[in-house]
């Protein structure tokens, strides 16, 4: 039974490389996407308006290279995310908020806040880890 079960884990993590890598693949047309807009839409910036756009699409291109790399460390560790990079992507995602919450007022304190708490955890946890490999030796 358990040779069995060793040989449909091992083909399940194949079908997830393989979704995975798709998954990559669609990234990174989304990315070029996104870059082909900046080049042909944004740069020759004539309004004010245009300068909100190119920023909103740079920060859009900042997370999508966190989703990938990500992904590749997903494989790379055996199907593991370590939540410190979950961490980051978030920090980045509500950056990204935070650029285009112009004038408004509580929204970009409680945005910030999120940060805050979020750089409290990534410390939090780098603490715990530092801890932890201290204990081993």
């Amino acid at each position: 039974m358990g040779k069995y079960f060793k040989h449909f884990e091992k083909l399940i993590s194949v079908v997830v490389d393989i979704m995975l890598g798709l998954l990559v693949l669609l990234v990174l047309v989304v990315m070029a996407e996104a870059i082909y807009k900046i080049v042909v839409h944004v740069i020759p910036l004539h309004e004010v308006s245009d300068l909100s756009l190119l920023i909103e699409e740079i920060a859009t291109l900042f997370i999508l290279l966190e989703i990938i790399l990500m992904l590749l460390r997903y494989v790379k560790e055996g199907h593991h995310i370590p939540v410190r990079y979950l961490i980051l992507i978030s920090i980045t995602a509500i950056l990204r908020e935070l650029l285009l919450a112009q004038g408004k007022g509580l929204e970009t304190l409680f945005l910030a806040l999120a940060i805050l708490v979020l750089i409290i955890v990534l410390q939090a946890l780098e603490k715990l880890k530092a801890f932890h490999s201290s204990k081993g030796l």
